[in-house]
């Protein structure tokens, strides 16, 4: 899906590989849990896979 405007006032790049079966949730658990960050907040945090080919945006 491509968007136009993305309407986040940061941007986060978590480090480190990702299981990319993980989907919302687990993916919002992480940003609570690892990084004491608030999911809810407007920004967009980019996962990267193992191969590194592929990411995920959790906006």
């Amino acid at each position: 899906m491509l968007v136009n405007q993305v309407l986040a006032d940061r941007v986060f790049i978590i480090c480190g590989k990702t299981d990319m079966r993980k989907a919302i949730n687990g993916l919002a658990e992480i940003v609570q849990n690892q990084y004491n960050l608030n999911p809810y907040e407007s920004a967009a945090f980019l996962f990267c896979g193992r191969k590194a080919d592929r990411m995920k945006c959790l906006l």
